[in-house]
């Protein structure tokens, strides 16, 4: 099952009390305070690990505590730490405070070990507390205690593009053939139910994480369907890449701008990441009818409908689009269109080497301005 967002109760342990103990033994006249410390309560610890991709193993655990700590004894034995809890989750996940929203962690890389929550310290047993005034000190601090939230799970997958579209338009069967994903495809609308990653090769040193989504439509930021459950899954990626069908019953213009507004209404930050265009479905019509359709599409967004596009494997039969990309302002127009088949696999190789070079220069870009 897949279980990206999850609330529960943590709670790190309580520090042991200090120990109230006079040294009693037969031969020692003055044996005086040896009260010894309270141990440290269990931390709560998040531990990220690349083998777990949901938030399965936390579902129906609604309170995780660390152990607390134990009292200190006399002849100055100090109490045993409570012992530490460790939560393993997902790269990608974010810990959130339910009661203020506050972000706590992010925890983005693997293998990556952060403290959530300290134990309570131990009290002080009575042995501190002995001096000129007070040689025989009855009293010990108690343990203090421990932190205790609620806080909310959300797993964001890491990925460099995210796919965008309508269901049906053949993200999935694009996600199939360009990486190692295997998703379920047939011919009806959301046969994705859950997203996907897939790992794009493009050259023998290089390679990018695809993800796909649900299929988003009209009136997704309103809760209509299912994509807006899961676009904070492409929140982290580097470009989107608009999925529009050409042989589908709803116009070009139409996908395009419901896409771009949807992505707009559920975040500012989604709707100014630069993006490109993927038309689907090529093999359906003929070369002629594809590029007419593809002409007026680009005439009414505002692009020069001849091709300037340049990439190994590209197939010159249909029109494309493409800007020298300048990364240093965001695009108000994609970065590209490129019409493509899955199927009979026109320019899916051109596409790969695109989108490496698209991510490629986007990172560099950020590296630069970091």
């Amino acid at each position: 099952m897949f279980i990206d967002r999850v609330e529960l109760t943590l709670s790190s342990g309580k520090g042991g009390a200090g120990a109230v103990s006079f040294w009693t033994e037969k031969f020692v006249a003055q044996g005086g305070p040896d009260g010894g410390d309270g141990g440290r309560g269990g931390s709560v610890y998040i531990q990220t690990d690349n083998n777990t991709d949901t938030l399965t193993s936390l579902r129906g655990r609604h309170h995780i505590k660390a152990k607390n700590g134990r009292s200190g004894e006399g002849r100055k034995k100090y109490g045993k730490s409570g012992e530490d809890t460790t939560i393993i989750v997902p790269p990608g996940t974010q810990i959130f405070d339910v009661e203020n929203g506050e972000l706590l962690l992010d925890m983005t890389e693997n293998n990556q070990k952060v403290k959530l929550l300290d134990g309570g310290k131990g009290g002080l047993g009575n042995m501190h507390f002995k001096n000129s005034s007070n040689q025989r000190p009855t009293y010990a601090q108690p343990g203090l205690p421990g932190i205790t939230k609620l806080v909310r799970f959300e797993m964001k997958m890491i990925a460099d593009v995210g796919l965008v579209g309508y269901p049906n338009v053949g993200k999935s069967t694009l996600i199939s053939v360009m990486s190692n994903a295997r998703p379920e495809i047939a011919n009806y609308e959301f046969t994705t139910l859950i997203p996907k990653l897939g790992v794009v090769d493009y050259s023998d040193y290089d390679s990018f994480v695809m993800a796909d989504i649900p299929g988003i439509i009209e009136g997704a930021s309103e809760g209509r369907g299912l994509g807006i459950e899961f676009l904070r899954h492409i929140e982290r990626t580097t470009t989107l890449l608009f999925m529009i069908d050409v042989s589908n019953y709803r116009t070009m213009e139409y996908q395009y701008t419901t896409l771009l507004e949807e992505l707009k209404k559920y975040s500012e930050i989604l709707g100014k990441r630069d993006f490109g265009i993927a038309v689907t479905k090529i093999d359906a019509l003929s070369v002629d009818e594809c590029n007419d359709l593809i002409e007026k599409f680009m005439t009414t967004i505002g692009l020069k409908p001849n091709s300037n596009l340049k990439s190994e494997n590209l197939d010159s039969s249909y029109l494309s689009y493409g800007v020298k990309y300048d990364f240093g302002e965001k695009p108000t127009s994609p970065l590209f269109v490129l019409p493509i088949s899955s199927v009979s696999h026109v320019n899916i190789k051109a596409l790969k080497y695109i989108l490496g070079d698209v991510v490629k220069n986007l990172k560099e870009g950020e590296a630069l301005n970091a």
